[in-house]
C-alpha cells in the first residue's frame, strides 16, 4: 500500500492515545495517531516520525502519524494497514490458490472477523493482528492487554468446530525480525489462548513487511514460536 503527501517530523508528546504533538518544519502540529496501542517504546520524545497529510480540509487534524524510526529501523504503526495488505495478499492467492470470495468484516456469532475466504471446497475465517512491538529482533504481540483479542481467538476455535478453517495472521510492521512470540510478559492469558487455539486446529501465521516512509508491503513468512 502507498501513502500520499508524506512529511518528516519529530515526535514531541502524546497527550492521549488518539493524538500526538510533533515538530514539523519548525512548527508544532497536532496529528492523529493511527494506532490506539501503547507504542511506548516507539513514540519517545525526539523520535523521527512520518506523517501523511490529509486532503480533507474539514478534518480536525491535518496529519496522520503512520511511521516511526526506531534505531534506524522503520516501523509502520498504522493499525488499518495490516488489513489492507492482507486483503491484497488473499486476493492474489497468498493463502488459497484462486480464491472465489474474499469478504472483509465477516460476522460470526457475536464476533466480527477481519476476513472470510472461500476457494472451491475450502472456507475459512481470518483474524489479522498488526505487530509493532520489537525487542532484540523479536516481534511480539500484544503490547497491551487485549481481552478483545482473546475473544476473537476463542471464537476462531468455535468456527473450527463448525467445520471451517481458521487463521490468525500476525502482520509484523517492520523488518528485519528473527521470529514472532506471544507477549506473555504483558498478557499471559493471550499467549495461553493462542496455544489453546493451535491445539484446537487454528492456524497461526506471521509475516514481516517492507516499510518505507510512504509504503507498506507484505514480505516474508516469519517463524512463530509459542
Amino acid at each position: 500500500m502507498k501513502y500520499k503527501n508524506i512529511q518528516k517530523a519529530r515526535f514531541i508528546e502524546r497527550p492521549n492515545r488518539f493524538i500526538a504533538r510533533v515538530e514539523l518544519n519548525g512548527d508544532v502540529q497536532v496529528c492523529h495517531v493511527k494506532n490506539t496501542g501503547r507504542c511506548k517504546e516507539l513514540l519517545i520524545p525526539g523520535a523521527v516520525v512520518y506523517l501523511e497529510e490529509s486532503s480533507n480540509p474539514n478534518r480536525k487534524t491535518k496529519y496522520d502519524l503512520v511511521v516511526v524510526e526506531k534505531n534506524k529501523m522503520l516501523v509502520n504503526i498504522d493499525s488499518q494497514a495490516p488489513n489492507v495488505v492482507v486483503k491484497k495478499w488473499l486476493e492474489v492467492g497468498g493463502l488459497y490458490p484462486q480464491p472465489v470470495l474474499v469478504y472483509p468484516e465477516m460476522k460470526y456469532g457475536s464476533s466480527r472477523f477481519d476476513f472470510y475466504i472461500e476457494a472451491k471446497e475450502r472456507k475459512a475465517f481470518i483474524e489479522v493482528k498488526g505487530v509493532t512491538l520489537e525487542e532484540d529482533g523479536v516481534a511480539a504481540f500484544p503490547d497491551a492487554p487485549t481481552e478483545r483479542g482473546i475473544k476473537h481467538i476463542n471464537h476462531l476455535i468455535d468456527v473450527i468446530k463448525e467445520g471451517y478453517e481458521a487463521y490468525i495472521i500476525f502482520i509484523i510492521q517492520f523488518k528485519p525480525v528473527k521470529h514472532f512470540i506471544p507477549n506473555d510478559a504483558t498478557h499471559p492469558q493471550f499467549g495461553q489462548a493462542l496455544r489453546k487455539a493451535v491445539a484446537a486446529g487454528v492456524h497461526v501465521l506471521a509475516y514481516d513487511c517492507m516499510v518505507t516512509p510512504d509504503s507498506l508491503q507484505l514480505d516474508q513468512n516469519v517463524q512463530v514460536r509459542l
